[in-house]
């Protein structure tokens, strides 16, 4: 390792040569209090920035174990030195000045929810904290300008860094109310099995977000509270006793009329399957976190995907038990995403009628009279949400507004006027028995299959020159193919598709073999985040800076997207 001074001594030496002198400054320099390393040199002052970490050692943070000894602890540590990293690099960033991306100082942009990220690691072992930036390296024209990142590796990074990345410079107070709030929200996750819920929101919580374009809270948002009757009180840890509403296993309508807050009660539980920072108004609501948000997706493609539960004998004698796509409809689109959320392993399921295929969710007594069972290829979801509880446990709260067919259905029904819950389970299923129903009859309940087993392809994962590109939310580029996620909707940040390109990239290197299942090989995924985190993602050249923790249900969303995956397994002999 080399000196604060020599790398001094570089950039002096280097100062007006060409822009590729900077790879001389390539390696590691011990200023003190922190390691400073080099990983990444860009190769032009327009290029994409140089990558950069820095590593305090425990003892020189000197955070409490504390505060990193169990997980949740230290990704809520990690998320909170990140945010205080990422306001002192706004005050700093392109105040040394050149050409291009001169003088741009980046880190990871959290947002309202708490994520794992590469941007920011605290290790469990001895409290070591290393941060993973991107710097512009200050050019004029495409000459070297030392003196320019002198001034951001000299003055502002060991500001960033002294204010920030150690606890003597930060509000104990506050950290120690994080960490209490990681704690708090972990609780209520852990028993939600125990109260026999699949969520929990917390009377006071605000819903409704600022704007279409904002996920910060909504200013004068009408608080939630809950009904008695579904009313539950939890004893945290440390908030102590907190009163919210509890959504029961099994099938729960959410209905009401529009622009009452139906879809926002689903959107916050949907969000609620990650913990959410303190004064999001959102950071009480807790879903369980294997709930999946189902949706009918047009043109999407499926991969020899079991979607017999809902489609069978369709008109030109198509598999419906290996059925692909590369243009699905709403109705096979969604009737592949709810088998698809079964194969990931999800314990319910989150569905609004307003993004729903309507042939998928519900045929009328009219029209089953008209056109016979027979003569009619989708069984629709209403016909099997009971099965898929009673059968495989699999819950599934609906929101909806113009359908009253769910009533009898459902276990429980809220209705929210003026964003405001009322439980109408009694009064709903009283109206419903005045309205005898015809009920064709429904075919027999089989079990889908998932021997679906992606094939090596070395031509493709083997290309050293792989390029992977995330689009913001809507997808992944690989090799210019891009992987449609915009309807992926608990995908709630950019770095998590950034991760999946990774995760995708590795599964097709080390685990696509044939002989894996797509649900085993995102399980074998899983189990290395969850040991390792990210950092099996590096392959030569360090991990990237911005990477955030993705679930296993968006890995394996992301596998059946991909319409390039060559699948193997479906072959196999069927005992049903």
């Amino acid at each position: 390792m080399k000196t604060a001074e020599e790398l001094r001594n570089i950039l002096d030496r280097i100062d007006h040569r060409g822009y590729p002198a900077y790879k001389d400054t390539k390696g590691s320099y011990d200023f003190g209090k922190y390691v400073l390393t080099i990983e990444h040199v860009q190769g032009d002052p327009f290029a994409a920035p140089s990558r950069v970490s820095l590593k305090v050692s425990g003892r020189t943070a000197g955070f409490p174990a504390s505060l990193y000894g169990e997980k949740h602890r230290r990704v809520a540590l990690q998320d909170y030195l990140l945010r205080q990293v990422g306001r002192m690099v706004e005050e700093f960033s392109f105040r040394a000045r050149g050409s291009g991306k001169s003088g741009l100082m980046w880190v990871s942009r959290c947002g309202q929810e708490i994520l794992e990220r590469s941007a920011c690691e605290v290790d469990s072992a001895d409290g070591s904290v290393l941060l993973r930036m991107e710097i512009g390296f200050p050019a004029n024209g495409r000459t070297v300008n030392s003196g320019e990142l002198k001034k951001i590796l000299f003055d502002f990074l060991p500001q960033c860094v002294g204010r920030t990345l150690f606890y003597a410079a930060l509000p104990a107070e506050k950290l120690k109310e994080n960490a209490e709030l990681a704690d708090d929200q972990l609780f209520i996750r852990e028993n939600l099995e125990k109260a026999g819920l699949v969520a929990f929101i917390a009377d006071g919580a605000v819903l409704p977000r600022a704007s279409g374009v904002s996920d910060r809270p909504m200013q004068g948002a009408v608080p939630f509270k809950a009904p008695e009757s579904l009313a539950v009180t939890l004893t945290l840890p440390h908030k102590g006793k907190l009163r919210g509403m509890g959504i029961p296993k099994g099938i729960t309508m959410i209905a009401g009329g529009g622009y009452h807050g139906k879809s926002t009660l689903l959107e916050a539980i949907e969000r609620g399957v990650y913990n959410h920072i303190a004064g999001d108004g959102r950071e009480y609501v807790i879903t369980d976190d294997t709930a999946v948000k189902i949706r009918a997706e047009d043109g999407r493609s499926i991969k020899k995907a079991d979607i017999s539960l809902f489609i069978r004998n369709l008109p030109n004698g198509r598999d419906t038990k290996a059925f692909s796509s590369e243009d699905a409809s709403g109705s096979t689109s969604q009737a592949a995403a709810v088998v698809e959320a079964m194969e990931a392993g999800a314990g319910v399921l989150l569905i609004d009628e307003d993004t729903s295929a309507t042939n998928f969710m519900i045929r009328d007594e009219l029209m089953q009279r008209v056109v016979n069972r027979n003569m009619e290829p989708i069984i629709p979801f209403i016909d099997r949400v009971r099965e898929l509880y009673e059968k495989e446990g699999l819950s599934t709260v609906l929101v909806a507004g113009s359908s009253g067919s769910y009533f009898r259905k459902a276990d429980c029904i809220i209705q929210m006027d003026c964003y405001k819950p009322v439980d109408i389970t009694e009064f709903a299923k009283q109206e419903a028995e005045k309205f005898p129903v015809f009920l064709a009859e429904t075919p027999a309940y089989e079990r889908p299959s998932f021997d679906r087993r992606p094939a090596p392809d070395g031509a493709f994962w083997g290309n050293e020159r792989l390029k992977l590109k995330a689009m913001g939310l809507d997808g992944i580029s690989l090799n210019k193919e891009v992987i449609d996620l915009r309807y992926v909707e608990q995908l709630v940040d950019t770095e998590q598709l950034n991760a999946l390109g990774y995760l995708l990239r590795y599964a097709g290197r080390h685990l696509f073999n044939g002989k894996s299942t797509l649900a085993e090989i995102a399980e074998r995924l899983g189990t290395l985040l969850e040991e390792k985190g990210l950092s099996f993602l590096e392959e030569g050249g360090g991990l990237p800076v911005g990477l955030a923790m993705p679930r296993k249900q968006e890995i394996l969303a992301c596998m059946n997207r991909f319409r390039s995956l060559k699948m193997t397994g479906w072959e196999m002999e069927r005992k049903r």
